[in-house]
């Protein structure tokens, strides 16, 4: 028999594979469905690519990819016997077969058993050999199937532990000097001290100062004053600042020349104001809290969650609830709502087949793929079914209730949406807002085919500038996908009783008496939108028709309205400690929202626009405080001129690189030249930016601050823009103007309109969504096939703005780092609760403690 077995195998073991030392083994659930080993029909893993198969869809892997050993895993779960010991060890057929297997534990293991098989199976013939079978299977087969068994969860990460090893403690850290300087960093609003970049800033951890780090080949990066800083002070480690989680974050040691540990961050990070620890104590997800406003908190859980009412839990389509698998709610209410759309149902849904027939050889690894898979689990209700009518009447008759709505595990989409963030891929609670622009950012970027689902929330921005001394306007548009309402507190209705409280608060902390029952702040929703319409202060800004800074002023209105409307309700704020923090406050949110007053107008009569030009280039702290010069003689290096002139760039190019470079060197006006060499205008003379004629040529600066200084834009920035209707050709200009910031690149096209229309149809492949409306926009995934978009602008579905409310995710807790998340959704005329794996009824849905608002748009009939 052994050799029978041994010849059997021989033309299958050059596909045979022992799993190695980063390879993910998928024994727990299929890559197209929610089969798992306790399934009916159990679940086949691949030998070869380790990835695990449902009993309807193994053989599709086979057609496509020609593997036809298979180990096929099957768990057999019964109730215990009536008198069965209660902590009673579960006996297995085939002895420690499943180590380390994730199961879905739905069930009281103390009064349930299990027995485990797996066998090998060989495609197509199904022929089967149980295992284990060590003296009759070649060595290798066997070496593999242990291996199989024994391969810890694909979703537990290694990739920290290897880079411990790596990184070495920096020498510097537990002998750091720090400056008692009283620096103290804020939560936000972060520059650097020299040249005023927002991005790629390091926190020196000796002086408190915050500067960019150096500058990259690719355009990205800063202008290197942290190194300066360093090269000035001998102050040796720095720290990321995007980087500062719980779990610790990037240090950088310039003395060592490498990135490196330190044992003391907390610390070092503390004497400049920022609190890890405080941090690491409000991220996790649970209703005890410490602090001194824990009672409104469980009044808030109680209501948010309906406690103590006699919910009904419903079962079927569009009915399935989706499993915490620990801090993981934030993801399961927005998917929820999601998924309640038709345009989502319909794109990934009702496209299923195709999804999977054309899915890559690694499903796991594709959105699409794993969307399909989410909605499928969601809306055909095979894992939302009710108890039959003899386990009801055995409930009744034990006085038990132990069918349970089981739910359904998002772990393989989760790891995948939050693979390369340092969120999302964190076992850390989060915040839904920003995990719901994360999702559509990335359903931009993947959408295939003639339909974008996220089209649904998409639409324009228009927003009013206007100079407040001059009086002349500017009018510009961008995209967003949420507007976010103010909450004006002096406008609660409870005001006296806020103020009687707080007055109460504080005497209670000056005499160390109880603190008083907490009051919740009651707030009109009228005066939340009023206060989302009136002007804002535009900080920094450059009157074109002064010429000069000046104060202005900034209104948004819709320039057109979306078929799903997005309404976030600004409750969270940054405390001191960096952690973020709750209002308590509720607001009388109305089911019907009619917003067609705020539909943007455009330049009225009588309005003067700003003239079209750019501010003045800023210049290094060295030279900032001498005049921008003459229009004749601007401030230009002419030591670095004549570097570049020696390489054989025309004069006139050179002297033009080193001033839209701010003087910042031969290396990046080098970049400068290699960016705009092919323009025509390239040798011509330089000319003031007051003077410069502000059309679509690349050497012309956008309204921002920054000058081009990449080389040529990246693809995946391209892609952007070129998702969102614009040509190619236009979209390179804007990133180029801009250098590649998205966000003022989409400025630039709206006020650099293209001349001349030109044929864009074979360079419309890519797609990805526009990074204005995200938070944490910081997804990598592969473009594909955009549709065909008009070239005037951004796909949008614009209609009246009369809305009518169908969902809200509500949470509950002291900040969006801790707490729970739950979701009302509206579906046949009745409001229902998804709370993790349980859908049930709502009874009385508290609309009025909602933190994210889902309308859609009524007909105009």
């Amino acid at each position: 028999m052994a050799a029978d077995l041994g010849e059997l195998l021989v033309p299958y073991m050059p596909t045979i594979r022992v799993p190695k030392t980063g390879d993910r083994v998928f024994k727990s659930e299929c890559a197209f469905s929610f089969d798992s080993p306790e399934s009916e029909g159990g679940l086949y893993v691949c030998m070869n690519t380790f990835l695990g198969f449902g009993r309807e869809h193994v053989e599709r892997h086979y057609r496509k990819t020609g593997q036809s050993v298979y180990m096929h895993l099957k768990r057999h779960v019964k109730e215990k016997a009536t008198g069965a010991a209660s902590g009673a060890i579960p006996r297995r057929r085939n002895g420690k077969v499943f180590l380390d297997l994730e199961l879905n534990r739905d069930f009281n293991g103390e009064d349930y058993e299990y027995e485990d098989e797996a066998k090998l199976v060989i495609f197509p013939d199904h022929f089967e050999i149980p295992l284990p079978n060590i003296e009759e299977l070649p060595a290798l087969v066997t070496i593999a199937c242990d291996a199989v068994l024994n391969a810890p969860s694909p979703y537990k990460k290694a990739e920290p532990e290897s880079w411990d090893e790596e990184i070495q403690v920096s020498r510097h850290a537990r002998s750091l000097r720090q400056l008692d300087n009283d620096v103290r960093i804020p939560p936000s609003g972060w520059k650097c001290q020299k040249c005023e970049m927002r991005e790629n800033l390091w926190l020196n951890l000796t002086d408190g100062t915050l500067l960019c780090g150096k500058w990259f080949f690719d355009g990205s990066g800063g202008n290197g004053h942290a190194l300066d800083n360093y090269r000035a002070t001998n102050y040796p480690l720095a720290v990321k600042l995007d980087t500062i989680t719980p779990d610790g974050a990037d240090v950088y040691s310039f003395e060592e020349e490498e990135a490196v540990l330190d044992p003391n961050i907390s610390d070092h990070l503390a004497h400049f104001g920022i609190d890890m620890l405080q941090m690491l104590q409000k991220r996790t997800e649970n209703g005890h809290h410490t602090d001194n406003n824990a009672r409104p908190r469980v009044s808030e859980w109680e209501v948010i969650q309906e406690s103590g009412m006699k919910l009904k839990a419903v079962f079927g389509s569009g009915y399935t609830g989706i499993k915490n698998m620990g801090n993981s709610c934030y993801l399961g209410t927005v998917m929820q709502v999601l998924f309640s759309i038709p345009d989502f149902q319909r794109m990934y849904v009702g496209n299923l087949q195709r999804i999977y027939d054309y899915s890559p050889l690694d499903p796991s690894q594709d959105f699409a793929t794993q969307m399909a898979k989410l909605g499928q689990g969601l809306i055909s209700g095979q894992h939302s079914k009710p108890p039959m009518k003899s386990e009801l009447i055995e409930q009744v008759m034990k006085e038990e209730n132990k069918h349970q709505q089981k739910g359904i595990s998002a772990r393989m989409l989760k790891a995948l949406v939050g693979r390369g963030h340092p969120e999302f891929s964190s076992n850390r609670q989060q915040d839904a807002h920003e995990f719901l622009m994360h999702i559509i950012n990335l359903v931009e970027r993947n959408s295939a085919g003639s339909e974008n689902p996220s089209d649904v929330f998409r639409f324009l921005v228009e927003e009013r500038i206007q100079c407040c001394q001059s009086r002349r306007v500017r009018y510009a548009e961008r995209v967003d996908y949420c507007i976010q309402l103010p909450t004006p507190i002096e406008a609660a209705t409870n005001r006296e009783e806020l103020l009687a409280y707080e007055a109460k608060r504080k005497d209670a902390e000056e005499n160390m008496k109880a603190p008083p029952e907490p009051v919740r702040a009651r707030i009109p929703f009228t005066a939340c939108l009023q206060a989302f319409t009136e002007p804002d202060n535009v900080p920094d800004f450059w009157s074109s028709a002064l010429q000069a800074k000046s104060a202005g002023v900034k209104t948004s209105r819709f320039a057109s309205f979306p078929e799903y409307l997005i309404v976030q309700v600004k409750k969270f704020t940054f405390g001191v400690d960096w952690v973020p923090k709750k209002l308590d406050l509720a607001i009388d949110v109305p089911d019907f929202l009619d917003l067609n007053r705020l539909r943007a107008t455009g330049l009225q009569a009588g309005e003067e626009e700003l003239p079209d030009l750019m501010p003045p280039i800023v210049l290094p702290e060295d030279t900032r405080d001498n005049s921008m010069g003459s229009a004749d003689s601007p401030e230009i290096d002419e030591v670095a001129v004549m570097q570049l002139a020696e390489m054989g760039f025309p004069l006139e190019a050179c002297r033009k690189a080193v001033y839209y470079t701010g003087n910042m060197g031969p290396e990046m006006a080098f970049n400068w030249i290699i960016a705009h060499m092919e323009e025509p205008d390239f040798a011509e003379p330089l000319a003031l930016p007051s003077m410069m004629d502000p059309g679509p040529s690349t050497s012309d600066s956008p309204m921002g601050d920054a000058t081009p200084l990449a080389n040529s834009p990246p693809e995946e920035s391209i892609a952007i823009l070129t998702s969102m209707g614009f040509p190619r050709s236009h979209s390179i200009q804007a990133l180029k103007a801009t250098n590649n910031n998205l966000e003022r690149a989409l400025d630039w096209i709206f006020i650099h309109p293209e001349e001349e229309e030109s044929d864009v149809l074979s360079d419309m492949a890519d797609t990805e969504p526009n990074d204005n409306a995200f938070s944490n926009a910081n997804s990598h995934s592969d473009s594909t096939l955009s549709p065909d978009r008009e070239t005037s602008g951004p796909r949008v579905k614009d209609g009246p703005g009369r809305y009518e409310l169908f969902a809200f995710i509500s949470h509950m807790g002291a900040s969006t780092m801790s707490g729970h998340y739950v979701c009302h959704i509206k579906k046949e005329g009745r409001w229902l609760i998804y709370n993790d794996h349980k859908v049930c009824l709502s009874e009385r849905p508290p609309k009025d403690l909602g933190y994210i608002y889902f309308y859609h748009r009524l007909s105009s009939s």
